[in-house]
């Protein structure tokens, strides 16, 4: 499994609240047609249906590590033309995100298909659409100086 990493300059549960949201997916995953939630656990999807690039379908079975902010995914149907991997989204010494992502193609997949799920092109998107969305954190104040006779 291929791995990125990416720093994004937003506070981690923001960007992992986002990325957990079938419903914005589109936003961000060239070549994703749709996606459709079959099933939830907890609040979250648990099983997702894909149709992807000019014609491939396939389910997704999602797990979550909520303390550690992480996703995995695997595929349930349509295997050699779905992808396995994770998202993880953990804090940095400056209290942005350290975004890990891991990335297999399935075998039945296309250099195109495979072209538009490129990882480092995912993961840039990704970051870019997170930062476009989340606003930055406040910044720190400096304490006030006031004059003393």
């Amino acid at each position: 499994m291929d791995t990125v990493i990416a720093a994004v300059p937003r506070e981690p549960l923001a960007c992992w609240r986002l990325f957990t949201d079938v419903a914005l997916l589109g936003a961000w995953v060239p070549g994703l047609r749709r996606a459709q939630v079959l099933a939830k656990e907890r609040g979250l999807p648990s099983e997702v249906h894909f149709e992807f690039a000019t014609d491939l379908a396939y389910t997704l079975v999602y797990t979550y590590d909520l303390e550690a902010l992480e996703v995995t995914w695997h595929p349930k149907l349509g295997a050699r033309d779905a992808v396995s991997g994770f998202a993880r989204f953990a804090r940095s010494a400056d209290g942005t995100t350290a975004l890990t992502y891991g990335l297999e193609h399935g075998a039945g997949r296309d250099a195109g298909e495979r072209a538009l799920g490129d990882l480092r092109e995912l993961v840039t998107a990704l970051s870019a659409w997170l930062v476009a969305r989340i606003p930055p954190p406040p910044l720190a104040t400096a304490p006030s100086l006031t004059a003393r006779d």
